[in-house]
C-alpha cells in the first residue's frame, strides 16, 4: 500500500526548483483490468423463488424459537453450526432439493438475514461495488467502476425490504415511517444510506447506499489512479499544512468526501479537529478528532439538532479546525464566521458544478440564515474566509478527476476575484468511451505562496509553468 506524502514528498523545502515532485507511485500505472460480471444463470427460477420464500419464513420462525441475544454471544463458527443444524432440519421437512454447496449457501444467507442485512450482505462485502441502489423489492442495481448494472438480488416482498431498512436506521437511532418517510443514516462501517418509503416512493421503498473503503484513499493513491497530478497534490498538501481554508466542490458522486479525507491527512496531529456531518462518514486519521452528527426530530416533531446548531456549539469546544462534511444550508453563515475568527484551515464540501457556481451557492446559503446583510457584505465574508476551491467531476467513463484548483484573491467592487491555478482539459473520447484529456497549469502563481514560504514550505516555480507537462 502506498504511504502518505512525507513533508519532502509534499515539496517542502525543495532544493532544486526544476525537480519533479517525488511521489511514491510507479512511473507507469498499468490500466485497471476490466472486471466483467455476468449475472448468474437461473437454471431453475421456480427453485430460486421457493428458496427466497423459505429463507424469509425460516428467518421468522428462528426469531420466534431461539434466543438471539444468546446466539450472538457465540463464536462465529459455533453460531454457524447451531444455525446449520436447524436449517438442515427445516430443509428436510420442507423437502427442498439442495445439494451440499447449496445447503451451505442457504445457511450463510440465513445467518446474514439474522445478524446482518440479509440479501445485501454479499454486495456489501464485494470490494468492486461502490454504490447499491434499491428500487423496490424486485430491483437492485450496483455501480462497478462507474457503470450501473443490475443484480440478481431480490427481496421476498416490500415487508421484507422494510424490515432490512428498519434494521439499518434503528442501529443509528433514526426512524422511518409514513409520518417521516425520508431518512439519512449510515452503516456501522461508515457507508452512507438514504431511504425513501411510501407515500414518497410511489413504486416501493428506495434505498441508496454509498460504500466507503475501510482504507480511505490518500493523495498518493489519487495520483496513481489519475485523479490528480503530483504537482497539484503537492500544492494542496502544502496548503493544508499552512492552514489555507479550502472548499471542495463537485457534483453527486464526484469524490468530494474521498478528497476531504485525503487532504485531512496533512493536518498536524497536534491540532484539535471537530467534524460536523448529517451522517458521520469522514475517516480522519488524527488522534484528536471530536465527531458530531445531526439528529432528526422525534415522533412529536421535537428534538431536532441541525448542522447550524452543531457549528455554533463547536465554536465553544476550542476547535483549531472545523471540518463540515457537507455545507448545504443556513450553517454556511456560521461556518464563514468561524473561518474568519481564528479557525483558518477549516474545510467543507459543497455541491456545485464549477468554482464560480460554488461561490453563488454559498451566497444563497448565507441568505437562508436570515441575517440582514447586503450582497456586497456577503461576498466580502466569502472572499475573506475562503482561499482555495478544489473542483471535482465524475466523467461519463466513471472516472473522477480534479478539474480545477482555483484561488480566491479578494474583491473588486462587488465581484469576488478568482484565478485558476490548474485545470483539466478534455480533448475527446476514445472508441471504448474513455475520456481523453490532460491536466495543465494556467501559468498563474497562487498568492498564498507567501504564506507557505512564511512556514518554511517552498513550492518550485516550475510547477506553475504551462509549457511543461504535469
Amino acid at each position: 500500500m502506498l504511504g502518505r506524502f512525507t513533508s519532502r514528498q509534499a515539496a517542502v523545502a525543495v532544493a532544486e526548483p526544476e525537480a519533479a515532485p517525488e511521489i511514491d507511485s510507479p512511473a507507469f500505472v498499468p490500466p485497471v483490468p476490466e472486471i466483467v460480471t455476468e449475472a448468474p444463470q437461473e437454471s431453475n427460477p421456480q427453485l430460486k423463488s421457493k428458496l427466497l420464500d423459505a429463507k424469509v419464513r425460516l428467518h421468522r420462525r428462528l426469531i420466534e424459537e431461539i434466543n438471539l441475544s444468546a446466539l450472538e454471544k457465540l463464536p462465529p463458527e459455533e453460531m454457524k453450526k447451531q444455525i446449520g443444524g436447524l436449517v438442515s432440519q427445516y430443509v428436510m421437512t420442507e423437502r427442498l432439493p439442495l445439494n451440499t454447496r447449496e445447503l451451505s449457501d442457504f445457511v450463510d444467507e440465513i445467518l446474514a438475514e439474522m445478524t446482518g442485512l440479509g440479501p445485501l450482505e454479499p454486495l456489501l462485502k464485494d470490494p468492486t461495488v461502490n454504490d447499491i441502489l434499491i428500487n423496490g423489492h424486485e430491483q437492485v442495481y450496483v455501480e462497478r467502476l462507474g457503470v450501473l448494472e443490475p443484480t440478481v438480488v431480490r427481496f421476498k416482498d416490500e415487508t421484507h425490504l422494510l424490515r432490512i431498512i428498519n434494521k439499518i436506521v434503528s442501529a443509528v437511532g433514526r426512524r422511518v415511517d409514513e409520518s417521516y418517510p425520508l431518512c439519512d443514516a449510515r452503516l456501522l462501517d461508515g457507508s452512507r444510506v438514504n431511504v425513501a418509503i411510501r407515500p414518497i416512493a410511489v413504486d416501493g421503498a428506495l434505498v441508496s447506499i454509498r460504500k466507503f473503503s475501510k482504507r480511505p484513499f490518500n493523495l498518493n493513491k489519487l495520483v496513481e489512479i489519475g485523479a490528480i497530478k503530483p504537482q497539484m497534490a503537492a500544492l494542496l498538501a502544502a496548503a493544508v499544512r499552512a492552514r489555507i481554508t479550502t472548499i471542495i466542490s463537485g457534483g453527486t458522486g464526484s469524490g468530494k468526501t474521498t478528497m476531504l479525507n485525503a487532504l485531512s491527512s496533512f493536518i498536524s496531529d497536534k491540532e484539535r479537529l471537530i467534524t460536523i456531518e448529517d451522517a458521520a462518514e469522514l475517516q480522519l486519521q488524527q488522534p484528536h478528532v471530536a465527531r458530531m452528527e445531526t439528529r432528526p426530530p422525534n415522533i412529536e416533531g421535537k428534538g431536532e439538532i441541525r448542522q447550524r446548531d452543531l457549528v455554533k456549539n463547536a465554536l465553544r469546544m476550542r476547535p483549531e479546525r472545523i471540518i463540515l462534511g457537507e455545507c448545504r444550508g443556513e450553517e454556511a453563515f456560521d461556518m464563514l464566521q468561524a473561518m474568519n475568527t481564528g479557525h483558518e484551515g477549516s474545510m467543507a464540501t459543497i455541491h456545485a458544478n464549477n468554482p464560480r457556481e460554488a461561490i453563488s451557492r454559498l451566497e444563497q446559503m448565507i441568505g437562508m440564515a436570515g441575517q440582514p446583510m447586503t450582497i456586497a457584505s456577503v461576498r466580502g465574508q466569502i472572499a475573506a474566509a475562503i482561499r482555495v476551491i478544489v473542483q471535482l467531476q465524475r466523467f461519463s467513463d466513471g472516472k473522477r478527476r480534479v478539474t480545477s484548483i482555483s484561488e480566491l484573491t479578494g474583491m473588486e467592487g462587488d465581484i469576488i476575484q478568482m484565478q485558476e491555478i490548474y485545470k483539466y482539459v478534455r480533448t475527446g473520447t476514445d472508441d471504448n468511451g474513455e475520456i481523453i484529456g490532460h491536466f495543465q497549469a494556467t501559468g498563474v502563481r497562487p498568492r498564498f505562496l507567501s504564506d507557505l514560504a512564511a512556514m518554511g514550505i517552498t513550492i518550485p516555480g516550475a510547477y506553475f509553468d504551462p509549457s511543461k507537462p504535469l
